[in-house]
Order: C-alpha cells, then structure tokens, then sequence
C-alpha cells in the first residue's frame, strides 16, 4: 500500500507541470464571422482558417497567424522568459500565451490536439509509456527470475519436509510462502519506469522532451553535437539589412521581386524579406509557380519571368555565375549577414543582406557544451563566411558553410562511420534528414513541426542550454535506474536465502511471511522513493 501511494504520487508530481499548462488554455474564442460580427464560442468548435479576435488581457485560444494589428506577447508559461515578444501582422502565436495590450485578428492554423501545449502533452506521455533499453533487460530478467523463484520455492519446501525438524512438511509450507512473498519482482518492475517517469516529468517542467526512454538513456552518450545556425544559434528572426542591385535594376524592384516569390518560403530569412517590402509598401505578387530548395534557395515564376533566390550553391546549381560580385557579397559576410543572390531569368540582378542576432543564451550554451567534452560542429546553408564570422564570435572551430540537407545528413554519417555519437540540433524543414538519422535530434520548439517530429528531443524554449539540462538529466536518470537495479537485485539475493531459512541450522531463525511482506513492501517503497529523488 506505501508503494502504490508513493507511485501514485510520483505519478502526480511527473504530471503537474504539463497539467498547469493544460490549464492555462482559455475555454473560450472570440470568433470573426463572415457578416463582420463577433461571438464567443468554446474552444473546441474552433476551426483552422477561422478569424478569431483576441482583445489585450486575454489569452490567444490556439495556435496561428497574426492577419492584423499588433501586441506584445507574454510567452513565459512555454518559454520561461519573462520579457514580453512584440507581434506584428505575420507572426505566429501559440495558444494560451497572454495578449498583453494590443488588439488582435488572428487566423487560427492549429486546433485541437495540433497545438503544441496538445503535442507537448502527448510527447510527455508518450516518453512516460515508453522503455529504457535498460527497462526491457530489466523485463527479460524479471520473466526469468519468477520461473527461479517458484523452483526455489518447491526445493524450500521438499527440502524442509524430507530434512527438517518436526512438523518438517509445516516448516516448508511456512518457508516456501515465505520465499514467494519476499521475491515478489516488484522493486525489480518499478526499478526503470519510476526513474523515467520522475525524469520526463522533470524534463518538461525545465523545458526539455524526451520522445521516449531511449533518448533520455542514450544522450550521455553522445561525445559530438552538430548545430545548425538560424533559428538554432541565432535568434530565427532575422532583420533585412540592406539590398544591392544590379543590372539596371531599381532596388526596390530587386525587394519587390525576392519578396514576392518569398512569400510562399518558410524560412526565416524570406519572412526577414517579405516584411522588408512590406514595410516599404511595395506591392507583392504571388508567382504563378514556386519550388522550394530545402537549405539552398527558391524558385519560381512571377509575371512570365523565371526568379530564383538563394545562396552561392543555387546559383552554380543553375549556372549563373556570382564571380564579378563576391567581393560585395564576402564584405557583406565578414559582417555577419546571410547573403542571397536573385537572378531573373538566368541573369543575376540584386543581392541581399538579412542579419540574424546571434541568441544572448548561445554563447553561454556553447561554452558550456565544450567544456562538457562534447565536440562542436556548425554546419549552415548560409555562406561559409558569414558562418565563419558567427563561429569565430562563438568559439566554435568546426565550421560548414552552403550546407545542402543532404550534406548535413552525409556529414552526420560521416562521423557515425567513425564510431562517434552524434547529436543534431536544428529547427528547419532542410534540418529533419540529419536529425532523423543522427543518433539524437534535438529540435528547438521554436522550429517547424517537420524537424520536431524528426527529432528524440524537444527544447521548448528553443535554447541551447537546455542541451547540457537533457545531458545532466540523462547521466542523473541511468544512475538513479542502476541503484535501483542494484538495490533490486541485492535485496533479492539477500532476501531469497533467509526466507528459505539459511540461517535456521546456524541461528534458529526463521523470516515470518509477514515479516517478508513487509520487507516487499518496503523494497518497492525504496525504489520509488529513490526514484523521486530525481526531482531535485
């Protein structure tokens, strides 16, 4: 009975910091009708593509896009930072978060349980159900360990019947008993869930998901990390510094034509782009056609003309020599700026310059996961100048620029043939092979649902220290689950001998079968209390 309190409780405390987030979810949503007027409706008739308006002082139903006004944005129920994050038209919004003083008109994207409060519920679940490589062994031995005891449970019992005192048979049934109520595998059972629930519990409340048990086993391991650059290290919202034309062309036109064929890109250097114009109140097209390049660039048609837009490798993919302006572009890097290039039809006519500050917790992550012993390698899509400038800011060494998808999936293979551990954190669609085949994914929160749902963990407040967090808890979690184990096993091969009566022809003592419940009982207390310690 103190066992399953103390699971319940485990169970409970694991749950509180998903459940306050639950909570915090508004019960209803001010909907924007067709005609032009407004109800309140509950949250669970709320529909992607519908208008909602959120007045200041309430909280943003579900997840979507900002389609008019601005506000500043209380995200620190999800990201723990205290400092409202100003929304303008274009931005997204996550559900539950607090419109601090601004009106909005938002469109919903994400309802129900494909808001990410809903999927970080379900990823914590998950991983709570999940097992340890270390839990299945657990499980094979325990399966075994029941069939050992029963035989040594009927030797107890002859052995007591055909060589012990009087009423001999009495002693072996009183024996036998004895040794099947103090062997029960409870501890044995409880030793790995109770240590991966408390730690998944534990994770979430410090902004951290583990997929599942594996993750949370096999992240010590890893001895190299590789970081992708936007969104990762850098802030993901990135500003639109200035934009060079060429070939006749106006600037403004060079702005126009990149944000138009932008507007259907995901990356947060087409968002930097697109606002640009917008704010210069340039007058956007949609193309006639659009193809995404994952790590490299777009293309695309746009009133008859063939735009692409991208870095130095999509140029040279379409034969559009860059030579004649490197040295503008290289000037442009030095500085810290991701550099594109628009040709239109196969002619270059522009570049563009979009700088994205480096994140204020990125230094402080990344000293600290070197000093952790971890080898740290940056691999971007941007140029291999402008990663240079942000790796030499950051210490990192280790330096790929005008990275493709498939060269970051190529390099993670790389050193996994070399017998390293490999971690890959990134946040972007051209992220996700690397971070499936990497031996861990880390995506930030902050990134798509393409990479997260790539990747074996989460860091819901998109910060790199929650990488050393995942790492501590890891290393913290396998010792909490070998003490248990060990104190399974030692309890048994303890236990099993003096239930049997070992000590009856030295002593004249012999173990109670409610003695041996209690000692059960207080194994199974032990492992969970062990477990929870986990907490602190």
């Amino acid at each position: 009975l103190l066992g399953q309190v103390l699971e319940l409780k485990a169970r409970s405390q694991t749950s509180t910091a998903i459940k306050s987030l639950l909570g915090l979810a508004p019960k209803t949503a001010r909907k924007i009708n067709k005609d032009g007027t407004e109800e309140d409706i509950p949250l669970s008739h709320v529909h992607v593509g519908d208008l909602l308006r959120v007045r200041p002082g309430e909280k943003v139903p579900v997840d979507g896009i900002i389609t008019e006004g601005s506000s500043s944005i209380d995200e620190s129920m999800l990201t723990g930072e205290p400092v409202p994050v100003t929304k303008r038209i274009g931005d997204q919004v996550i559900g539950a978060t607090m419109n601090m003083n601004g009106s909005l008109v938002m469109r919903s994207e994400k309802v129900g349980s494909s808001t990410v409060l809903s999927q970080i519920v379900q990823m914590v679940a998950q991983a709570q159900r999940s097992k340890a490589p270390m839990q299945r062994m657990a499980d094979q031995v325990a399966g075994w360990f029941v069939l050992v005891v029963i035989g040594i449970s009927i030797l107890t019992f002859f052995g007591w019947g055909i060589f012990g005192p009087e009423p001999s048979w009495v002693y072996g049934l009183i024996n036998a008993v004895a040794v099947l109520i103090i062997a029960c595998p409870c501890a044995l059972g409880l030793a790995t869930p109770m240590s991966i629930m408390v730690a998944t519990g534990r994770g979430a409340s410090n902004g951290v998901l583990f997929r599942d048990a594996a993750a949370i086993e096999n992240l010590r391991k890893i001895d190299t990390l590789i970081i992708d650059k936007t969104g990762t290290l850098t802030e993901g919202r990135p500003s639109f510094d200035k934009v060079i034309a060429l070939s006749g062309y106006e600037e403004n036109e060079v702005l126009r034509l990149a944000a138009s064929l932008d507007q259907g890109s995901e990356h947060p250097l087409a968002d930097a782009i697109v606002r640009a114009a917008r704010e210069r109140n340039l007058v956007l097209t949609t193309p006639t056609s659009f193809e995404s390049g994952s790590g490299i660039g777009v293309k695309g048609e746009l009133d008859g003309q063939q735009l692409a837009l991208g870095n130095t490798a999509l140029m040279e993919q379409l034969g559009i020599s860059v030579d004649t302006y490197i040295p503008q572009a290289e000037q442009l890097r030095a500085e810290g700026a991701s550099v594109m290039h628009l040709a239109v039809d196969g002619k270059l006519v522009g570049l563009l310059a979009v700088s994205d500050p480096i994140k204020a917790s990125t230094p402080e992550a990344v000293h600290a996961l070197k000093n952790s012993g971890l080898r740290i390698i940056m691999a971007t899509g941007d140029g291999l100048t402008t990663a240079k400038s942000v790796g030499a800011r950051l210490g990192i060494d280790e330096v790929y620029g005008e990275v493709k998808p498939a060269d970051k999936l190529e390099l993670v293979n790389k050193l996994q043939n070399e017998g390293r551990m490999v971690a890959m954190a990134g946040d972007g669609i051209n992220d996700a092979p690397a971070l499936a085949q990497a031996d861990i994914g880390i995506a930030m929160g902050t990134g798509t649902d393409v990479a997260m749902n790539s990747a074996q963990v989460t860091l819901i407040k998109g910060d790199l220290r929650g990488i050393e967090i995942a790492r501590s808890l890891s290393e913290a979690t396998i010792k909490n689950m070998r003490q248990n184990l060990m104190f399974a096993f030692l309890y048994n091969a303890l236990g099993i001998p003096l239930a049997a009566g070992i000590l009856y022809p030295f002593t004249g003592w012999l173990l109670s079968p409610m003695i041996a419940a209690l000692a059960m009982s207080l194994s199974s207390a032990s492992v969970i209390g062990n477990a929870l310690r986990l907490r602190s």
